[in-house]
């Protein structure tokens, strides 16, 4: 297959978010190119999926394909947070979704690239973008070279215009890191994950197979993910200053103390081997000042990135992927015009964002009871978040909807404490499963309202109309497109 000199839609990066704007796209008919500059499978850490991502694959219509592959099925997660230990299951409050699955991400994201070939997009890997051309703010064409290992003569160059751009190149982010230079960094969620594979580790240490384990420790917090090959991802995650502090010991050193700072993670760890060198990635979170503009739209990691204690790497890359889809799937309909997609795609994803944003801080937050600087770390600043958009993230969702209108000030705080306590009667709900089970009148009330604000946190919402922007909101069936209340 040559690589075409024009398509109508040129997506950069075959991640789960490229692949999945691009599948989508090629499924509702439209022309698609996709640009990988590595060669599938290659390696990626962010292996726990939200159950989400169910609702994603059935979307996508690869289903079959993602069961029958053997992932580790995930039903839930198991916290040893603070001074309290939780078991969350999936779908016990609200919802049908009660799995998920934790994957190699080689493995997963290359099962997510050969199904976008499949679906009928013109897939070309090893083809790296070396600059964008514009017509005033409008991205027109993009340069390329082929590398030895594309599907391609290595060293060849070409140019491929198109009308529409999916930038999904990650962290990287072409658009906000070449040319808009857009990318403004938190003050908080400075931190530095480190990690590493092992195995003949304990399984069943949370009380079920396949949960991903969470254990907070002093200076952060560790995760414990079983993957389907037998082996466990356990990741540490400090702040920056905090490992800084300690390197005279040695990365291995640090690492392996802190597992045993956990008695979750030492329990997981004691009879168990690391098999691999560790990995570090400095997690710092981003986000561009604008998501889209005329004839662009960034998705996943190239818009925005988080912290991952909440897993939300995949599905709001998943996620910006299908509104960036619907918006262009109804805009080539003539049903609305690229202004308006853009809008509700820039409105749409930073709500996402901005959500997960305050939920992380707002989980920090309830471990206080640990006294260091990692703790104090985790707090969202002003400089972090702009107060409007803040406030329009949440104006429909929180309780008190008026007193968030009317507020002029310090709304930031509102919401942060409206999180808390939501978070808070959450995990009360699921520690006493009987108590749970039995909810009725007022009580089974309050856990359904609960489980309804959490799936507006870490949920596809904007798929009805009470969560409609602007009038619009994401139709699914029967098929995909932006629909008007």
């Amino acid at each position: 297959m040559e690589i075409p000199s024009h398509t109508k839609i040129f997506v950069v990066g075959g991640g789960p978010g490229g692949a999945t704007a691009a599948t989508l796209l090629a499924r509702a008919g439209l022309d698609v190119t996709l640009f990988e500059a590595s060669r599938f499978p290659r390696y990626h850490i962010g292996e726990s999926l939200l159950p989400t991502m169910i609702d994603v694959i059935n979307l996508l219509g690869m289903r079959e394909k993602m069961e029958a592959f053997g992932f580790q099925r995930k039903h839930g997660a198991y916290l040893e947070w603070g001074r309290d230990t939780w078991a969350l299951n999936f779908g016990e409050l609200a919802g049908d979704t009660t799995y998920s699955f934790q994957v190699t991400r080689a493995e997963f994201d290359h099962l997510l690239l050969e199904h976008a070939k499949s679906q009928g997009v013109k897939v070309f890997e090893g083809v790296e973008v070396r600059s964008l051309e514009f017509v005033g703010e409008r991205p027109v064409s993009a340069a390329y070279l082929v590398n030895q290992n594309g599907n391609g003569s290595a060293g060849q160059t070409g140019s491929i215009s198109f009308d529409y751009l999916i930038d999904a190149s990650g962290r990287n982010g072409i658009m906000a890191n070449r040319y808009l230079r857009n990318r403004r960094y938190h003050q908080v969620f400075k931190n530095i994950a480190f990690w590493g594979y092992w195995k003949n580790t304990d399984r069943l240490a949370t009380g079920r197979e396949g949960d991903i384990a969470v254990g907070s420790i002093p200076n952060g917090w560790i995760w414990a993910i079983p993957l389907h090959d037998g082996t466990m991802s356990i990741g540490v995650v400090m702040h920056k200053d905090a490992l800084a502090a300690k390197r005279s010991l040695g990365l291995e050193e640090i690492y392996q103390q802190a597992l045993l700072e956990s008695p979750l993670i030492a329990r997981i760890v004691q009879d168990a081997e690391l098999i691999s060198d560790l990995k570090t990635e400095t997690d710092y979170s981003y986000t561009a000042e604008k998501f889209s503009g005329p004839g662009y739209f960034m998705v996943g990691d190239a818009a925005c990135f988080l912290d991952p204690l909440l897993s939300s790497g995949v599905h709001l890359a998943t996620f910006s992927a299908m509104l960036a889809a619907a918006g262009l799937i109804t805009m080539f309909e003539g049903e609305i015009s690229e202004e308006q997609a853009v809008s509700f795609f820039e409105k749409a994803y930073r709500q996402a964002y901005l959500r997960f944003l305050v939920f992380l801080s707002a989980f920090y937050d309830i471990n206080r009871g640990k006294e260091s600087y990692f703790w104090e770390a985790q707090r969202l600043t002003q400089e972090d978040v702009d107060e409007n958009n803040l406030k329009m993230a949440f104006l429909n969702l929180v309780t008190g909807v008026r007193d968030l209108r009317d507020a002029q000030s310090n709304t930031r705080h509102f919401i942060l404490k409206e999180m808390t306590d939501r978070i808070s009667e959450n995990l009360n709900f699921r520690k006493d499963k009987q108590a749970l089970a039995n909810l009725e009148g007022e009580d089974l009330k309050a856990a359904r309202e609960n489980a309804r604000f959490f799936s507006s946190v870490e949920g596809l919402f904007a798929l009805n109309q009470e969560d409609a922007i602007d009038g619009l909101y994401v139709q699914t069936k029967p098929r995909l497109k932006l629909a008007r209340i």
